[in-house]
């Protein structure tokens, strides 16, 4: 048998007659109402009105339900910048190239340096930083560029 010439069997299609092999009457819908007949919205709970799903979740008041959220930064401490060489620059591209950030969450959520740990080497850093950070990053012998 040529395998080539063997074709995959359609899936039957239901509601379209007894003579497709999977429907007729009710097919597979059950006997009338309301979801027999069309699609049903998935939040649809018939008359309950009181104690709803909706009813029952918290609200988000205020003008900022309609505006995007806030993306905060990806937060990267000191003690990761160790992996840097010394006297180098940190801003995104070496972040990533070093493999401490992805690239895509960077361009998308940007990137802080926060003063977890210790610094020992000097670097320059292009980066928003923590005021712990900065004194860290000073204290070391670098330098902060705005």
């Amino acid at each position: 048998m040529d395998l080539q010439k063997v074709k995959a069997r359609k899936s039957k299609r239901l509601g379209r007659g007894y003579g497709s092999g999977k429907g007729g009457h009710t097919s597979s819908r059950g006997a009338k109402g309301q979801k027999a007949r069309s699609k049903v919205n998935v939040m649809f709970e018939g008359l309950k009105v009181k104690k709803s799903l909706l009813r029952r979740l918290p609200l988000q008041r205020g003008k900022a339900k309609f505006g995007p959220k806030s993306k905060k930064p990806i937060v990267v401490n000191v003690e990761l910048l160790n992996l840097l060489d010394d006297g180098s620059k940190v801003n995104v591209e070496t972040l990533v190239g070093a493999g401490i950030v992805s690239e895509k969450d960077a361009k998308y959520y940007g990137v802080k340096i926060l003063g977890d740990g210790e610094l020992k080497k000097k670097l320059n850093v292009e980066l928003p930083t923590s005021s712990a950070a900065s004194s860290k990053i000073i204290e070391a012998g670098g330098k902060i560029i705005r």
